[in-house]
């Protein structure tokens, strides 16, 4: 009997690539077969943990006498709209012929997850390798299957993906049943997103409490050279220095003349490459993950849930390669030349899992501007970025010069650029875009060029004015800011090149402002994060143990090091679960003010069918308050419209009350006349709401 490998990879689309590369060209129900290898899939997470309801009857409601929930046997489920593939993956393992399994699915925490859990739910046993790429290039898989490694060898890593798997399972049950049964009102908490969620909360407080203060400053007009005062907080007092000014003498008692240089900077990993995507298209950090990760399926762009800004240091020829190609690509770079400078994007050390963000040498195959726009600009933007990246240093001279007036000091700067460097880069490519982003940190300091002062040098009665300003409140977070701020965990003062412990990881951070939005906690007005009431009731009366940025980074941290084998995932899910136990012994009783803390304005129309919760009417629908249920009624459905009746919520409350309504003058769409009926409702607990008609009976 010949055996047989068989490789499974996390999406039907990354399967085909690979069972090209390895010559199986023959497609079954659910695989793709030949040249001594069965190529399979998963479809994301085939099997996940168990809901609650799985580990007994009693986790059915929502009650505070059931609360913790502490499994000490995990169970786990088959997707409901899953299964065929999952039995297909099953029965391929368990087949005689396959003689080891491949992991094939993305290289990450997520990925080793997605695998081990189907792995392990399908009973297998046989031996396991791991296919680890960051590039879907023919040579890429090739390689990679040469090199092939030992399953054994990610247990860490998957130990690590489990354990944040379970405690976001254990923090997110137990807090989200608990607040919610005591405040009546769903409230979704998270181990990563509640923290995010204070953030935000935080600085919309100090945006709301900020009170704006007037300052001034002299100004000083010397050979068309500006120099001014400092802040100056009365009007007054302003005024004196002005007019004592004006009949004085000034007198340059300083130059300082300092060459400086602003380095290129860096390649993207996920989190900056999501910044820089929001601050320059608007995009969403979902967006510019999907966007990615699509480019990465297409084989133009290497794999992009990456926490590194480096290249392995073998890398030096394929990135100067890349680098030529962009040049003849990207019509920036049509008439620039210039000698990369590759040793400071290498470095290996800084590389763990996966290097930086970079186009790949598919793009020579392809018309760029055959790709819908997004994409197009994801890629542009990333090989941008690596063209400045390995550029010269923007070279300047800052020049300070300090001048002495009425017993006051005078400061007037300038800059004299020496060498663009990157910067002309960085400008060709922003003139291609079509708006004008917005001004970044490094886009700051004063481009005035200053007259050639020199020191002693007097001015006689300078001409002087004063202006006028006022302190300026915090900005609101957007994506950009609030990814940053996730990354450094709140800690504004981390080194950005020490271990990072950031809120979540650069492959998750996307989905935690997706369900933050989702669940009503914060809403987006432009490209500003906003917390709504809800999301700031929710701050105020959670703990500090589920709010806290630091706190939360630290367990990120901690799952970190399992991934590393440097830390015991045990004591990790002990101080999770003594955590839960606690939350539940802490918050048994709650005064009446905080109960009705989350009550809704809406007047309820009636019961959701489903769980119970209310039913409120919104602009399109009558909607099931219970974030987790789906019930939902819309008042454009296809049923209302074919009877031309207003889906009014009248009727919508007739028939969360008793099921059934009657109607008058309902349309035939097959008679064209009208009749008198009842409209049912029908539901069948799908994504749908159906409803039927029931007639009169003849007397």
């Amino acid at each position: 009997m010949t055996t047989q490998t068989l490789v499974i990879a996390e999406k039907p689309s990354v399967a085909q690539t690979i069972a090209a590369v390895l010559g199986a060209k023959e497609k079954k129900d659910g695989f793709i077969t030949g040249n001594g290898y069965i190529v399979s899939w998963c479809v994301g997470h085939l099997v996940q943990l168990s809901e609650a309801v799985a580990y007994g009857e009693q986790y059915k409601k929502w009650q505070l006498n059931s609360l913790p929930i502490l499994p000490q046997e995990w169970q786990y489920t088959v997707a409901a709209d899953k299964g065929k593939q999952f039995k297909v993956l099953k029965e391929l393992m368990h087949r005689a012929e396959v003689s080891e399994v491949v992991n094939a699915c993305d290289a990450g925490r997520e990925g080793e997850l997605i695998f081990r859990f189907v792995y392990d739910v399908a009973g297998c046993k046989k031996p396991m390798r791991r296919l680890w790429i960051s590039s879907m290039e023919d040579d890429a898989i090739r390689r990679g299957f040469a090199e092939l490694r030992t399953g054994s060898e990610y247990d860490p890593l998957y130990a690590s993906a489990l354990c944040r798997a379970k405690a976001d399972w254990l923090i997110g049950i137990n807090a989200t049943r608990l607040f919610s049964v005591l405040y009546n009102h769903t409230l979704n908490v998270g181990r990563v997103q509640t923290p995010t969620l204070k953030m935000l909360v935080d600085r919309d407080v100090a945006i709301s409490t900020f009170k704006k203060e007037k300052y001034y400053h002299v100004r000083l007009t010397l050979s068309g050279g500006d120099a001014a005062s400092e802040r100056l907080s009365d009007r007054a007092e302003a005024d004196r220095l002005k007019a004592a000014c004006e009949a004085a003498r000034a007198v340059c008692t300083s130059l300082v003349k300092e060459k400086k240089t602003a380095a290129p900077p860096k390649l993207f990993d996920l989190t900056a490459l999501q910044r820089e995507a929001n601050r320059l298209f608007g995009y969403t950090a979902k967006q510019t993950l999907d966007l990615a990760q699509a480019l990465y399926e297409k084989r133009l762009l290497t794999y992009p849930r990456t926490d590194s800004a480096f290249l392995t240091d073998d890398m030096g020829d394929t990135a100067n390669s890349i680098i030529t190609l962009l040049s003849g690509k990207l019509p920036f770079l049509a008439d620039v030349s210039f000698m990369p400078e590759l040793s400071k994007v290498l470095n290996s050390k800084k590389v763990s899992d996966h290097h930086a963000i970079i186009p790949t040498m598919e793009l020579a195959k392809i018309d760029l501007a055959a790709l819908p726009e997004t994409e197009r600009n994801i890629l542009t933007l990333a090989g941008a970025r690596l063209c400045m990246a390995t550029a010269e240093p923007h070279i300047f001279e800052a020049v300070t010069a300090v001048f002495d007036c009425a017993g006051q000091l005078f400061t007037a700067k300038g800059k004299t650029v020496l060498s663009d460097g990157w910067k002309d880069l960085d400008r060709r490519y922003k003139a291609t875009l079509k708006s004008k982003p917005e001004a970044d940190d490094t886009d700051s300091g004063n481009e005035n060029t200053l007259p050639p002062f020199t020191e002693g040098q007097t001015f006689d009665n300078p001409a002087a004015t004063v202006t006028e300003h006022d302190t300026t409140p915090p900005k609101p977070h957007n994506e950009a800011s609030l990814l940053s701020a996730m990354e450094r965990a709140g800690n504004e003062d981390t080194d950005p090149d020490a271990e990072r412990r950031g809120l979540g990881t650069p492959a998750t951070r996307a989905a935690v402002i997706e369900k933050l939005v989702g669940c009503g906690f914060v809403e987006r007005k432009g490209k500003q994060l906003l917390p709504t009431k809800d999301g700031i009731n929710l701050v105020c009366v959670l703990p500090d143990s589920l709010t806290s940025p630091l706190l939360t980074a630290e367990w990120e941290n901690n799952l970190t090091q399992i991934a590393k084998g440097k830390a015991d995932p045990e004591d990790f899910m002990a101080r999770i679960e003594a955590m839960a136990r606690e939350l539940v012994k802490a918050y048994p009783f709650l005064s009446d003010e905080d109960k009705g803390r989350f009550k809704s304005e809406k007047p309820e129309i009636g019961k959701c069918p489903r769980c119970g919760s209310p039913v409120y009417e919104g602009k399109k629908n009558y909607y099931c308050s219970n974030r987790e249920c789906s019930f939902t009624m819309w008042k454009n459905d296809r049923f209302f419209e074919e009877r031309k009746t207003v889906f009014s919520a009248k009727i919508a409350a007739a028939l969360l009350k008793s099921g059934k309504v009657k109607v008058k003058g309902l349309y035939s769409p097959k008679t064209g006349k009208t009749y008198d009926g009842s409209i049912v409702l029908a539901d069948t607990g799908g994504k749908y709401v159906n409803y039927r008609v029931e007639l009169p009976k003849k007397k």
